[in-house]
């Protein structure tokens, strides 16, 4: 293979002052912790809400939760990024949409649609996982809570909550993983984030190998830091009976 290796490219000068290749991987990685910070803390809001609201008395919330996850969870994640990119801006009220194409950077407004398209799209799934704990506890602990006067807020704050949570701990680690992984999604609207970088500077130095070498070194970095964060909080909230406790 007539290839000509060179593992200190990033290394190299851009030819734009004293910047070098390294510097706009950080940059790259800069924009991809903010949107993931940002898509993670919409999913794990928006997604507890609606994962309670599966499995509320309420038959209204069931549906809406029922509802979201079905439209969110079963359209591509590309194509709600795209949408939420060319389409939502176009029915934003005129001040609004004004500001919104004017006013902001493209980066910007990309990095807002990417950011708020994954975090809805991430939702979705933390909503199930959310479900599926609640769902997993005994019966019999919601029985006796309303037996003892607990209104359902109460029950849902005091009883069901602490330990649904603690339960999820483990697939919301995947969902946290998954997360920063889908933030390369962004690149294909115009967010400037590692992936976006990491082709620019394939492009001009054409040492692609060693840039999808060091590319994949750092999400494996990033994701393998993540599961050890999540494992030592699910040891240090874990519950002794439930799903991960101790014996």
């Amino acid at each position: 293979m007539n290839y000509s290796w060179n593992w200190g490219v990033l290394f190299q000068s851009t030819g734009i002052g004293s910047t070098t290749y390294l510097d706009w991987v950080l940059t790259g990685l800069g924009w991809l912790f903010v949107i993931a910070i940002v898509a993670w803390s919409i999913a794990m809001v928006l997604g507890s809400i609606l994962g309670i609201m599966r499995t509320l008395p309420n038959k209204t919330a069931r549906n809406i939760g029922s509802a979201y996850v079905t439209i969110f969870r079963n359209v591509p994640l590309l194509i709600q990024l795209f949408i939420w990119f060319y389409v939502v801006p176009n029915f934003l009220p005129g001040p609004i949409h004004s500001w919104w194409i004017t006013d902001l950077g493209a980066n910007t407004t990309a990095l807002i649609s990417a950011s708020i398209g994954l975090g809805l799209f991430t939702a979705a799934r933390v909503c199930e996982q959310v479900r599926t704990g609640i769902e997993a506890l005994p019966q019999g602990q919601i029985n006796a809570g309303y037996a003892m006067g607990f209104s359902t807020f109460q029950l849902y704050r005091y009883v069901i909550l602490p330990q649904s949570f603690r339960t999820i701990l483990p697939p919301l680690s995947s969902e946290l993983t998954n997360c920063v992984k889908n933030t390369s999604v962004a690149s294909l609207v115009g967010v400037s984030e590692i992936i976006s970088q990491m082709k620019t500077i394939s492009e001009y130095t054409q040492n692609t190998i060693e840039i999808y070498t060091f590319i994949t070194i750092i999400f494996i970095v990033i994701n393998v830091c993540l599961l050890k964060g999540m494992l030592m909080l699910e040891k240090r909230l874990r519950v002794p009976g439930l799903i991960a406790g101790d014996k």
